[in-house]
């Protein structure tokens, strides 16, 4: 395998860009760069290539994962899309849950803290983990205990229609309470304590 550029200035991230004559792309800091020798116009071994495909897959993961919450899944499915290959994607993410540097369930947990400090409701926290690919076993524990979200719709509500009785006011912050993932029973429940018409308002979907 041929490299056909190396780039002579670093990324932010103090990386340096290889470009292959397959077209794929390497990230790989200086240290690496000098250790392998490597230059443009340089025919890599099997072996050579092995190498620096893990490290530059194992480099980027790195740094996903310290910039974000995500699951094993995500990350692999993120090293993927950004030209690692399948196979270093794969090891890259097993050579990180061996050092417990990404654990599902520890990011599941974040996960739906994060929801809960936004006011999101059980739902949306649903969501959420699945866009996240977190394995949907994982899930019952992350939201065991999931507090009661009654007080928050009620302040949502309050700085939304500042006292307001118009219909259409009502509706359009009932309209977002459904798609931060409240149910209809909590929102009745929160329009109850507020004193507002609950006649035309489902106590669930």
């Amino acid at each position: 395998m041929r490299i056909e550029y190396l780039k002579t200035a670093p990324d932010r991230a103090g990386r340096y860009t290889l470009g292959l004559e397959d077209g794929s792309k390497l990230l790989l800091y200086r240290q690496t760069i000098e250790d392998f020798g490597l230059y443009t116009g340089l025919e890599l071994t099997q072996e050579q290539y092995k190498r620096l495909s893990e490290m530059s897959a194992k480099m980027r993961a790195v740094r996903i994962v310290s910039a974000a919450n995500v699951s094993k899944k995500d990350l692999e499915n993120r090293l993927v899309q950004k030209g690692e290959d399948p196979a270093q994607a794969q090891k890259a993410v097993s050579w990180l849950s061996e050092l417990h540097l990404i654990d599902d369930s520890a990011t599941a947990e974040t996960i739906v803290r994060a929801c809960i400090a936004k006011g999101y409701g059980r739902s949306r926290a649903k969501q959420v983990l699945y866009e996240k690919r977190i394995p949907r076993e994982l899930w019952e524990a992350a939201l065991e205990d999931y507090p009661d979200q009654t007080e928050k719709i009620a302040d949502f509500l309050r700085a939304k229609l500042k006292g307001s009785q118009d219909p259409k006011l009502q509706k359009k912050a009932i309209d977002a309470l459904l798609r931060r993932g409240h149910s209809y029973g909590a929102i009745r429940q929160a329009l109850s304590e507020l004193s507002l018409d609950t006649d035309d308002f489902p106590e669930e979907e």
